[in-house]
Order: structure tokens, then C-alpha cells, then sequence
């Protein structure tokens, strides 16, 4: 999953490097390029070499998204497409695997920002510093999430989808400071302790989430339900998710009703 990622990498790297690339839309209205299906056709071809009998998720394969599954392969080649048609970075390639409807392993890399995050064999999540060759894993630090204050609260929102509504519930917070950030990077954030919540009030589909979701919760972090703080399970109909809170331990939630 990880070499992978890498792979998938570079070849979005190469298309975001040219000096124009085609945008066409998707039936749901969002934007995909030829780099989300270049990632996907090396993605999806070497899962399915390496894992032949798991079902395997992918966002650019329509065909997929009528399963029923709990334990699955689940990709989005290109998450954050939006910041990779406006050359901003905050984009990922996410892998991940999901047992039982609980995504227990998973890859985030941002090839633009050159950071790598993934769940090591143990469950517990990495960042890999270096050269990131594709061979052999580098050197790593784990990742741990931050013990937050309750009276000066780190969030991070989306960078694309903040709205009215995720200001008025990180309003019912005592905030020292909030950050945007594009993609599956947000949990991220949260994993390494530069933020101690991420309120999604808004629509997500499981393969914008899963790998993510993985490395927060191999870092001691936890993924709720918005509606009611139940843990986030994977597998739904369609894979679409509810609103959803990514946070560390010693966060106090607020209603979601005000």
C-alpha cells in the first residue's frame, strides 16, 4: 500500500507538473482529472495483484460502489482535487483497509508537500521522513496525538468546504486557534498533534476518509459520528458518510443540536 501510494504519486506529480491538464465533471458535479485516473488504473492494478480475494472500494470505479462489504480495500486516488486544479497542494493519495467496518490500516500521502503518513504493521501510525523510496521505508517518528485544553482548543476545517454551519458549532468552543487544510490531510494534523479537532458538517463519501481515519486512530485519536458521537463505521450503503467529528482524547463535545 505504501509503494503504492509512492507510485500513485508520481504520477499525479507528472500531470500536476504540466502546463495544462483537462477537468471534466462528474455526475455528482465534482472535478476529476486525468491524474485521479492515472492514480486509480496503478492503484487498483496493484491492490488487486497483491489482494485478489478482498473486495476492493474505489472512487473513480462506479461499478464498486454498489457492495456490500465489511472488510474491504477502500481508495481515492486523488483526494482533494479541487486544491490539485488550483495548484495549492493540499492534496493526497489515500489507501486503506477496512476489517469488520473498522479501518484498521491506512496511507496518506500528500506527494506535493512530500509527507507520508501510514499505519505500521502493529496498528500504530508513522510519519516516514527522508528520500521516501519506494523500496524500503525510511526513518519514521511515531505519531501521537496531542492532550488538549478544553478552554483553548486547536481546530482544523476544511479549506474547501467551510461553511456557516461548521463556524457556528467550532463557535460553541473555546478556540485559541483554527487552521484550514485540504483533503485527508486534516486528520493528519490532528495525529501529529498540531490540532486537536476536525468537525466535518458535510457531505463525505468513506474512501475521503478511511486511510485517514486509520493513521488518527493509530496515533490515539477517534473518529464520531456527528449526530449522536458513536464511533464512524465503515461498509454503509453507497459508502456515504454522515457528519462526522475527527478528535483526540479529553475533548468535551458539544451537542449537535444547539
Amino acid at each position: 500500500m505504501r509503494r503504492l501510494a509512492l507510485e500513485a504519486g508520481d504520477a499525479i506529480m507528472e500531470i500536476y507538473g504540466a502546463d495544462d491538464f483537462e477537468v471534466k465533471t462528474k455526475s455528482d458535479a465534482s472535478p476529476v482529472t486525468e491524474a485521479d485516473e492515472a492514480a486509480d488504473a496503478l492503484i487498483s492494478a496493484g491492490l488487486r495483484a497483491a489482494f485478489p480475494d478482498t473486495p476492493l472500494v474505489t472512487e473513480e470505479q462506479a461499478a464498486s460502489h454498489g457492495q456490500d462489504v465489511a472488510t474491504f480495500l477502500i481508495v481515492d486516488p486523488l483526494d482533494g482535487t479541487k486544491e490539485f486544479v488550483k495548484r495549492r497542494g493540499d492534496f493526497t493519495v489515500n489507501i486503506a483497509y477496512v476489517e469488520n467496518g473498522v479501518p484498521i490500516r491506512g496511507v496518506v500521502y500528500a506527494p506535493a508537500k512530500g509527507r507520508l503518513f501510514y499505519t505500521e504493521a502493529d496498528g500504530r501510525a508513522v510519519e516516514e521522513t527522508g528520500d521516501l523510496a519506494k523500496d524500503a521505508p525510511g526513518e519514521t517518528r511515531a505519531l501521537t496525538v496531542a492532550t488538549p485544553d478544553d478552554g483553548a482548543l486547536r481546530v482544523v476545517a476544511s479549506k474547501s468546504h467551510r461553511d456557516a454551519a461548521t463556524d457556528d458549532y467550532i463557535g460553541r468552543y473555546n478556540v485559541a486557534d483554527v487552521k484550514s487544510a485540504g483533503s485527508s490531510l486534516k486528520f493528519c494534523l490532528v495525529a501529529t498533534g498540531e490540532a486537536d479537532f476536525y468537525p466535518r458538517l458535510g457531505r463525505t463519501m468513506e474512501w475521503d476518509t478511511a486511510a485517514g481515519h486509520a493513521v488518527l486512530a493509530g496515533a490515539g485519536g477517534q473518529v464520531v459520528r456527528f449526530d449522536d458521537h458513536a464511533p464512524l463505521a465503515y461498509g454503509k450503503p453507497g459508502f456515504e458518510n454522515p457528519f462526522f467529528i475527527a478528535l483526540v482524547p479529553g475533548v468535551t463535545l458539544r451537542p449537535s443540536a444547539a
